[in-house]
């Protein structure tokens, strides 16, 4: 019995995989393609956690059902292998630009291709007899478009009232240990947001990092906020207060950034 990770190549997995503070094997799809139930249930063990970082995010060339696909196939796998929980990883996507704080069990609206696969992927994990959990996961810093998209000359949105926009975040440390904690609790709802508790100005986390960004007017597809409530998460984790705050968040995210 153990934990395993799948998708340990991509941008999340990089990103934390030397913060996770428990042992687990990191499969890149080298390793095992995800797609492939054959290859997934022969590399999984009866017992073992797994957690599927694998997926098509926006801005690649991938095609979004794959998340549905990639959902099915290693709850397939799981079951085939006698496996334990499965933990995939949706987003906040899937709230569109509903008002917050934004909870599991209230109405969801995606606008993007993006969050209608993770609609769909949730769907798949709801449906499965598999047991299964569901991470609505928000902004990871290191993995979003504000500091790890952060290039010379970026521009931001400022809201009319001098602001700019408000998001979910938590950095990757404070994620992989929520994600380890996750991964040795029993009892798991199948549903939950995943984020350190409130939202923090995008502009905030720049000025936190040192990092210069220009400000533009927002247009009307700017969403000023988008807060995840993590009561539910809270129950089965602990998080410092400085997780919550920008300066906290990009501490977090700098410790593994080299100089």
């Amino acid at each position: 019995m153990g934990l395993v990770v799948l998708g340990a190549g991509g941008r999340l997995g990089r990103l934390i995989r030397d913060r996770m503070p428990v042992a687990a094997r990191w499969l890149t799809r080298a390793d095992a393609d995800v797609l492939d139930v054959g290859a997934l249930t022969a590399v999984l063990a009866p017992g073992d956690c797994v957690m599927c970082l694998a997926g098509v995010t926006p801005g690649g060339s991938g095609d979004m059902q794959d998340n549905v696909r990639i959902a099915a196939a290693v709850l397939d796998a799981a079951a085939a292998a006698g496996a334990g929980r499965v933990f995939l990883f949706s987003t906040a996507a899937v709230y569109g630009a509903l008002p917050g704080p934004l909870t599991e069990d209230g109405p969801i609206a995606p606008l993007s291709p993006y969050g209608q696969a993770k609609v769909d992927m949730e769907h798949v994990a709801a449906t499965h007899a598999h047991p299964s959990t569901v991470l609505r996961l928000g902004n990871v810093a290191g993995a979003d478009a504000i500091l790890g998209g952060w290039r010379s000359g970026f521009q931001l949105d400022v809201l009319a009232d001098g602001t700019t926009p408000r998001r979910s975040y938590i950095g990757p440390g404070a994620l992989a240990q929520t994600l380890a904690t996750l991964a040795q609790t029993p009892d798991v709802p199948p549903l939950m947001n995943l984020a350190a508790p409130g939202a923090v100005a995008m502009g905030d986390l720049l000025d936190a990092a040192g990092l210069a960004w220009t400000g533009r007017p927002a247009t009307g597809n700017t969403l000023a906020n988008v807060t995840l409530d993590t009561t539910l998460l809270c129950r089965f984790t602990k998080m410092k207060p400085d997780d919550s705050t920008a300066q906290g968040i990009v501490a977090d995210w700098q410790k593994g950034v080299p100089a």
